[in-house]
């Protein structure tokens, strides 16, 4: 089992429900053929370096997943199948980016557990 990390564009015309039944597509095509998905993140709609297909913009995805070689180009297949992704690009790490990738998603998480204490505290401040 390799580590993988894919990356997807997928058109800003799409609503928030759309966006994301095309996201749990493709991770469905992972886990029906026995990837173990890692990591998930939305990074939402942002500005693309350059225009694609006349478009400025796009839902900016990605997935981490542990799998065979083989998914792989099952879900890059699906990828160019689907009108709705823009561009997308998947690699496999190594050592060194895999544990680039641990450190990066447990820096996000004690962020993300930071903030509601942070708020709290904030709001007690404002009170007195």
């Amino acid at each position: 089992m390799n580590n993988y990390e894919t990356v997807f564009i997928l058109t800003p015309v799409l609503s928030d429900d759309q966006m994301k039944e095309a996201v749990e597509k493709f991770k469905d095509v992972l886990t029906s053929n026995g990837a173990q998905i890692v990591n998930e993140e939305l990074w939402g709609l942002r500005k693309l370096a350059y225009p694609i297909q006349k478009k400025s913009t796009g839902f900016y995805n990605l997935v981490e997943f542990e799998a065979d070689p083989t998914i792989v180009k099952k879900l890059e297949t699906a990828f160019r199948r689907d009108e709705r992704v823009l561009r997308f690009l998947t690699f496999r790490l190594d050592k060194y980016a895999k544990e680039y990738a641990d450190k990066r998603r447990k820096v996000r998480a004690e962020k993300a557990s930071e903030k509601p204490a942070e708020a709290a505290a904030e709001a007690k401040t404002q009170e007195a």
